[in-house]
């Protein structure tokens, strides 16, 4: 962690079976968790960048601390994942990596850390009260996860994601992103959302799509929500002129709505 940091943020580690070390995350506590025994919603954020952190995307605590504060938004737990070597995708079989283990964070993160926070900290253990956001390598890990585990997420928020990269994958016959990194077969963001669009019984959740258009992803993320709308798959878009492939551009220029959506989906949701 910085010296510097906004209020409420802490930093944790767990023990991970599955990494076989132990594994950090940064999480920001309501204003009145220490104050109080509620239990909170919680939205869980995935870190741009490969590789990244749990401290990565560490500013935006910074907009959420601000905005809650000055909209009166209800409170809500937020946690900051670390996306492990090949940011938050599980990687069987990494090209031309010799002598190091698979890569698994989407494991990790799916069937560890969630349980581990559930256990640690007071959050309502439910998907109505859970939410999962991410920007960039983290807006694809955020469409990926909640497309392959609807029954874990009901509010999810992706941003800037790289969907022509991720269709890259979908059309190649080795699954692969290049020459030395391939995936599990259709564990992409294209044949994730068919799979679901095709499932009758899957849990429904709420979704947004966020892009400035000044991001170099702006014209991929335009295209795959057309993909989505044919697919049948209902999202919200949130188009952010002016602003580059940047999430605290985002932010600071509507973050107000990316906040009130998780807000509606999960809070609301969980007092009933």
């Amino acid at each position: 962690m910085p010296p510097k940091h906004a209020p409420g943020l802490r930093h944790g580690t767990f023990a991970s079976r599955i990494a076989g070390q132990d594994v950090g995350y940064c999480v920001l506590l309501p204003e009145d968790y220490d104050s109080t025994s509620k239990r909170y919603p919680v939205v869980y954020y995935l870190h741009g960048g490969r590789p990244g952190d749990e401290t990565k995307s560490i500013k935006l605590a910074e907009h959420w601390v601000r905005l809650q504060n000055a909209h009166d938004i209800q409170p809500i737990l937020y946690v900051l994942v670390n996306g492990g070597p090949v940011s938050h995708y599980n990687v069987p079989d990494r090209v031309g990596v010799q002598g190091q283990p698979d890569a698994l964070g989407a494991d990790v993160f799916i069937k560890e850390l969630i349980p581990h926070i559930d256990a640690s900290y007071r959050t309502i253990a439910d998907r109505q009260a859970r939410g999962l956001e991410g920007f960039s390598q983290g807006g694809r890990g955020t469409m990926r996860l909640s497309l392959g585990h609807p029954e874990l997420f009901s509010s999810v928020a992706a941003g800037g994601g790289g969907y022509a990269t991720e269709k890259r994958i979908s059309e190649s016959p080795d699954s692969a992103e290049s020459e030395t990194l391939r995936f599990a077969k259709g564990d992409n963001t294209w044949d994730l959302a068919r799979a679901y669009a095709a499932r009758s019984d899957a849990p429904r959740f709420n979704l947004m799509i966020y892009v400035g258009t000044k991001g170099f992803n702006y014209e991929n993320n335009l295209q795959y929500m057309a993909f989505l709308k044919e697919q049948g798959i209902e999202h919200q878009s949130l188009i952010v002129p002016g602003v580059t492939h940047s999430a605290t551009g985002i932010y600071a220029a509507r973050g107000l709505q990316i906040m009130r959506f998780h807000e509606a989906n999960l809070v609301r949701r969980s007092a009933r």
